[in-house]
């Protein structure tokens, strides 16, 4: 029995090898020598050796060089798998010669678009750019609820949907799931889906869930609703039965701060009572995104929301506009300086700002009508460590390579940097868990974020003792300190501060 177990793991071996080679190409095995390795389990560290060939992990442990190898010292410092972004903004197919430097630059492997209830939708055509066109990094997604409202509703969106058009979104998301979307993701809180029925949401999730799919969300509100928003997707999990996850978790209101503690016992209570819940964090103070997030009924005109924003929301010297079309000259401006200079209270000038924005997306083309966007501190530190240690919290960027917030390229840099080694949230074995295998387990993908024989070769080595954020909201591109290399399927992508001429990512489609 035990020679027909060998003999069929071998065969299982041969075959994820052999499916991994398929875009590989050939080459004397790799061995990268004298390095610090953390399996991505949350284990110990082990001094040893890593081998790969043909976009494979070969072995892991003491070993010695073999004649041909290619042999690489690691002159003593971290390996781990290649970090997966869990809600990423870094579409490669946006990046020039798909180098997706903001994400290979600060150690991710693989990013998980298609977040907000915004996808690259239909599925199928994108995934067939990408393997066409390939990057650097590995590509999943989700497939959009809000592409799905936006294609059946048009403009008319600010409405719950009809019985039949929830009938039709259902046709566009099972054509994404079919195409290999790890389930179907929400953006409750933005203006396309913030009248979208908890109802409709289910509809379209169990759509996912009888393939085997997965539902992500961001909460309909992460402030003054964020606690009916929390039943919410604990009930969307409830009713399709399939694991739920909150994206980017935080507590953004300021008489919540402090209540970490509240929110994990209520999560572990589902948890419990068998709804698989889990969530992501990046690790940053500030958000960032539009204007409009700050008045999720739409009512632009509403003053008590608009001071409820700059109170219990954020500060007026917290809100910052990042990108500013209707005024180019306001970009980097704090909604405090905006308003001394106008001799207006804050929420007045935040709905005026709205109002400008407004008129200007009006008189230009659609493609420009993303013209703007803000950074606004709603979180403490001391709620992301607390939510950093919750078991089922896995680390994200949020990020996108296009600099409107510096967790694109800063976002796990600083996680090891500041929140890891300064501020001990956690010991390193974990944090690299958080990082990597339980990042892959949370989105269902297999075969990678961990470091086993027979599985991808996805790598990085770090400097645990130097790593850090260099990306602040003056130089929000400015690439982190620590990265020393990375490998994508086995191929070296990024050395001494530059992203190399390889182009090895693949598509990740639920169920590899």
């Amino acid at each position: 029995m035990s020679r027909l177990r060998a003999g069929a793991f071998l065969l299982l071996l041969l075959g994820a090898c052999a499916g991994l080679q398929e875009s590989q190409p050939g080459g004397p095995p790799v061995v990268i020598r004298n390095v610090r390795l953390l399996d991505g389990t949350g284990a110990p560290e082990v001094r040893g050796s890593l081998r790969m060939a043909n976009g494979v992990i070969l072995a892991i442990g003491q070993l010695e060089p073999e004649p041909g190898d290619t042999v690489v010292d690691g002159r003593g410092l971290v390996l781990a798998p290649g970090f997966i972004d869990t809600h990423s903004h870094h579409d490669p197919l946006g990046s020039e010669e798909q180098r997706a430097e903001a994400a290979i630059s600060q150690g991710i492997t693989t990013i998980v678009l298609g977040q907000d209830g915004g996808s690259r939708s239909p599925l199928s055509e994108f995934f067939a750019e990408l393997e066409a066109r390939p990057s650097t990094v590995n590509v999943a997604s989700f497939a959009g609820h809000s592409y799905a409202r936006r294609a059946i509703l048009g403009n008319d969106y600010a409405r719950p949907a009809t019985e039949e058009e929830v009938g039709r979104m259902a046709l566009l998301v099972n054509a994404d799931i079919e195409a290999g979307a790890l389930g179907l993701s929400t953006g409750l809180e933005y203006s396309t889906a913030t009248r979208a029925s908890t109802e409709e949401v289910i509809a379209l999730a169990r759509v996912a869930a009888l393939r085997g799919g997965r539902y992500i969300s961001h909460l309909r509100s992460e402030d003054s609703g964020f606690w009916s928003s929390i039943e919410e997707i604990i009930l969307i999990g409830e009713r399709t039965a399939m694991p739920v996850q909150i994206s980017h978790v935080k507590l953004a209101q300021v008489s919540s701060w402090g209540a970490s503690g509240r929110l994990i016992a209520r999560l572990e209570e589902a948890r419990a009572a068998g709804v698989d819940i889990t969530a992501d964090i990046y690790p940053y103070t500030f958000w960032g995104s539009t204007i409009r997030v700050f008045f999720p009924d739409l009512d632009y005109d509403n003053l008590e929301r608009a001071t409820f924003a700059v109170t219990e929301v954020s500060r007026p010297e917290g809100i910052r506009l990042i990108r500013w079309g209707p005024d180019p000259e306001l970009t980097g401006s704090t909604l405090a300086e905006i308003s001394a200079a106008r001799g207006r209270d804050a929420a007045h000038v935040l709905m005026e700002l709205v109002a400008e924005l407004d008129a200007y997306e009006e008189s230009v083309a659609p493609e420009d009508a993303r013209s703007s966007s803000i950074t606004a501190v709603s979180m403490t530190e001391e709620d992301i460590d607390t939510l950093l240690r919750w078991e089922h919290t896995n680390l994200c960027s949020d990020g996108g390579s296009n600099g409107d917030h510096p967790r694109g390229y800063g976002a796990f840099p600083r996680y090891f940097g500041h929140f890891v080694r300064e501020r001990g949230a956690l010991d390193l074995p974990s944090a690299v868990r958080k990082a990597t295998g339980l990042s892959a387990s949370h989105m269902g993908i297999r075969g990678r974020g961990l470091l086993a024989p027979g599985l991808a070769a996805d790598l990085v080595l770090f400097d645990p003792e130097t790593i850090e954020d260099q990306a602040t909201i003056d130089e929000p591109m400015k690439k982190s300190k620590g990265i020393e290399k990375v490998w994508v399927n086995g191929e070296l992508v990024y050395v001494e501060g530059r992203v190399t001429d390889k182009r090895p990512g693949v598509v990740v489609r639920r169920g590899d």
